[in-house]
This record gives C-alpha cells, structure tokens and sequence, in this order.
C-alpha cells in the first residue's frame, strides 16, 4: 500500500495526463491512494484532479517541496512517493515502487526519467539525466534523485525531517540525509515521463546554470527564481480553506 503525492500549480492542461496514467497501473487501485497538493491555481486544476485523486488540498507550506511535505503529512500508507502534475508515469510504475522497497533496509527509491515529447534534443536531456542517476548511484557520491520520481518509507522520512523547503536542490539534499537513515536504491524499472517545457522555454544550460547556481548558495536565491516561472506565483498569497477528500481516511 503506498500513498503517491502530486504538487499542482496551474497545470490544468496537463494534469488530467498525469492523473489518468496513475488510475491505469498494473495494481489494483484500492492498493495506493492520490493526493493532489494544490499551490493555489487560478485555473481548472483543482477541479480536474477531484475526478481522479483520493484527496485534494491547497498547500499550507512555501515551495514545492513543501507542498509534497504537506501530502506526507496527509498520507495513509507507509510508503510514500512523488510525482509532478505534468509528468507521466509508466504503467507499472506503482508497482515497481513497491518492489523497490523489498529489501526492508531501503529507505529511498528513485528511478530514470523518458521524455513525454519525443524530440532529439529532449532525448538527449533523458540520456543526460539518467546518466548522472546511474553514475550517483553506483558510485554513491551523490544521489540525483528527481521529484516527479522518487519514493519513501514514511517512517524514515519523517525521522529525517522531510523535504527543505529550497529554491533548488531539495531532491539531493533529502537522498543525502535519508542514505544515514537506510539503503538508497536507484530501481531501473521505476520510469516517469517528464515534461521539458522548462528547458525548452528558458533554454536548457540556462536553466542548468541557474539550479545550480541556487544550489551551490545553500538551496535558496533571491538572484534566480528557478521554481517561480512555471509553478508559482510568489506574490500570491496561498490559503488553505479548501480541502476536498473523496473515500475516507
């Protein structure tokens, strides 16, 4: 049983994709619940995520990354993972996470990403990142854990102090605390289809140049607003008033 959180901001064009590959997995669907975490959209988003997700909230804390700790703290299950409103996991993707976690020593899985548009140029960013996610993990010098990708189990992640509330960086800085905590396991099967619109808008070594940027000064910058341009909007103000939760808890 796992519970699979999905951060949402404004993405109504794109999350009904992302959700109705989740009801479509290879394992029943009473076996894992969905959480749509929304960062106050001024469109549809809400609305679309209700006719496939268990629950439905706009987001308490600031960022991404505390939008997906809100989920955790919501969630039902041991394990939990996360996914992005624009991506598109595989088929057996759920069921490859919960294999993943076999070993009881595991504590965090993640795996590689395919691109949702098949062009030249975002085939060659798949092979870029998995590149960097095989080579992390046999190595263990780093962990290039991506968020539309990785999983948990609960208990250890909350041990650990869930996700930074960062700028940029947050997915690394996590796997670095939850390797003292466990196993961390790259699993090959676990495959997400990522959107690349970022870096096809802003340009991609752009792009790069500014996440790690924000990541060599400590997560956050005020220089760069790396997450701001596609899902949020800093001046808006979020409020959580609205909560809406299909089946019980």
């Amino acid at each position: 049983m796992i519970s699979v959180v999905i951060p949402a901001y404004n993405e109504e064009k794109r999350i009904g994709r992302s959700l109705s590959a989740l009801t479509s997995q290879t394992v029943p669907r009473e076996m894992y619940e969905i959480i749509v975490v929304d960062g106050g959209s001024q469109d549809q988003t809400r609305d679309i995520a209700t006719d496939y997700a268990d629950k439905v909230f706009i987001q308490k804390s600031r960022r991404v990354a505390g939008a997906r700790n809100d989920g955790f703290n919501r969630s039902r299950y041991d394990l939990v993972a996360t996914t992005d409103a624009d991506s598109v996991v595989s088929p057996n993707w759920v069921e490859s996470v919960i294999k993943s976690f076999s070993d009881p020593e595991v504590v965090l899985s993640f795996g590689p990403v395919t691109s949702i548009d098949e062009t030249p140029g975002n085939r060659g960013y798949s092979l870029l990142f998995n590149g960097l996610m095989r080579f992390g993990a046999m190595t263990r010098l780093y962990y290039y854990t991506l968020g539309c990708n990785t999983a948990f189990r609960k208990q250890a992640l909350m041990q650990a102090g869930m996700y930074r509330l960062l700028d940029a960086g947050d997915d690394l800085e996590i796997a670095l605390r939850m390797r003292k905590m466990g196993k961390v396991k790259f699993a090959p099967d676990m495959r997400v289809g990522f959107d690349f619109r970022r870096y096809d808008q802003f340009g991609f070594w752009k792009t790069i140049y500014e996440w790690y940027y924000i990541v060599l000064h400590g997560g956050i910058s005020d220089k760069y607003a790396y997450t701001h341009r596609e899902y949020e909007n800093p001046n808006e103000k979020v409020s959580d008033s609205q909560e809406i939760t299909r089946g019980a808890d």
